[in-house]
C-alpha cells in the first residue's frame, strides 16, 4: 500500500486523533506481535483506515491505554486496551499489511535496477517466514490477494493497457479486502463498493505520483504513453484529477449505506477531506 489514505489532521478533535494514533500504534503492535518486530516498519496509513473500518463495524468497547513505545522507548504511545478482543480484531489488517508488503517488494525486484533489485531480494527472503505466516492464518484472502497481483501483472505486461484497465486489479483486490472486514456479512456490497472505490484511487494516485520517475526509469505506468512527450501540471492535472474526484465520491457514497458503529466522524474525515487534501498535496508539491 502506498499511504494517500491519512486523515485531514487540521478538522479533526484532539479526542478524535488520539483514536486514530491509538489504532495506528495498536496495529503497529499487533504487526510485530504476530510476524516480528521489523515487519512493524511495513505498516502504512491505508492498512490504518482498513483497521479503523473493521473496528467500527463491532459493537465491542474500545477503551485507551498509554504504554511505551517499541520503537521508541523514550516515548509513551495510546494503544487499545487489551480487556477486550481488539487484538483479534486488528489480526485482519495485520495480516494484509504483511501479504502486501510482500507482493509489493517482488514489484520493487522487477521495476529497479540490478542492485537495488537484489537489496530487495533479500529483504524479500527475509519477510518470507512472515509472508507464509499470514497466509496460512487467512488463506483465503492470501489466495485472493494474490490472484489479483497476477491479474495485475498481467495487465502491466501489456502495450498500453489504458488507465481503467490497468486499476482494475488493486481496485477489486481491496474490493475483497474491504468486505472481508464484516463478520456478519451485512454490509459486504457497500464495503466492496467502498473498497472497489479506494482502491481505483489509489492506484490512481500512485500512478500520477510516479508518472515522472517512472517514464526516466522507462518503467511501466499507465499514463506513460499519453505523457512520453513530457510530463507537464497542466494537462496531467486536468487528465487525473475528474477521475480521482469520481472515485473519491464513489467511496464516500458507498460509506454512507454502511452501519459505522463508532470511529464515523475519523472514517469521515478521511474519505471527505483527507483523500481530497492527498490529491491537493500531489499537484502542489509532487509535481511541480
Amino acid at each position: 500500500m502506498f499511504g494517500y489514505v491519512r486523515p485531514y489532521k487540521p478538522e479533526l478533535r484532539f479526542k478524535e486523533f488520539d483514536a486514530y494514533k491509538a489504532v495506528y500504534c495498536s496495529l503497529c503492535k499487533e504487526i510485530g506481535r504476530r510476524y516480528g518486530r521489523v515487519l512493524r516498519l511495513t505498516l502504512s496509513y491505508d492498512l490504518t483506515f482498513l483497521a479503523l473500518l473493521q473496528l467500527s463495524l463491532r459493537d465491542l468497547p474500545i477503551c485507551l491505554e498509554k504504554k511505551r513505545c517499541v520503537c521508541n522507548p523514550l516515548k509513551r504511545c495510546s494503544y487499545l486496551a487489551q480487556g477486550g478482543k481488539n487484538s483479534t480484531d486488528l489480526a485482519l489488517p495485520a495480516a494484509a499489511s504483511v501479504l502486501l508488503i510482500y507482493y509489493k517488494l517482488g514489484d520493487n525486484i522487477t521495476d529497479e535496477g540490478p542492485l537495488k533489485a537484489l537489496f530487495y531480494r533479500f529483504l524479500r527472503l527475509f519477510f518470507k517466514k512472515a509472508h507464509r505466516k499470514a497466509a496460512a492464518d487467512f488463506p483465503h484472502l492470501a489466495q485472493k490477494i494474490a490472484a489479483y497481483i497476477t491479474a495485475q501483472q498481467q495487465v502491466e505486461r501489456q502495450k498500453s493497457p489504458g488507465v481503467d484497465a490497468a486499476a482494475e486489479p488493486t481496485a477489486q483486490m481491496l474490493s475483497a479486502l474491504f468486505a472481508a472486514c464484516d463478520p456478519k456479512k451485512q454490509e459486504s456490497r457497500a464495503l466492496q463498493r467502498l473498497g472497489y472505490c479506494m482502491g481505483r484511487w489509489i492506484y490512481l494516485m500512485d500512478a500520477a505520483a510516479d508518472l515522472k520517475k517512472d517514464l526516466k526509469q522507462n518503467r511501466f505506468n499507465p499514463l506513460a504513453e499519453e505523457f512520453s512527450g513530457g510530463v507537464e501540471l497542466q494537462p496531467l492535472k486536468a487528465r487525473m484529477l475528474p477521475l480521482l474526484n469520481i472515485s473519491a465520491a464513489g467511496a464516500a457514497e458507498a460509506f454512507e449505506l454502511i452501519e459505522i458503529k463508532r470511529f464515523k466522524n475519523i472514517l469521515g474525515n478521511i474519505i471527505y477531506l483527507g483523500l481530497q487534501n492527498s490529491t491537493t498535496h500531489l499537484f502542489k508539491e509532487n509535481l511541480k
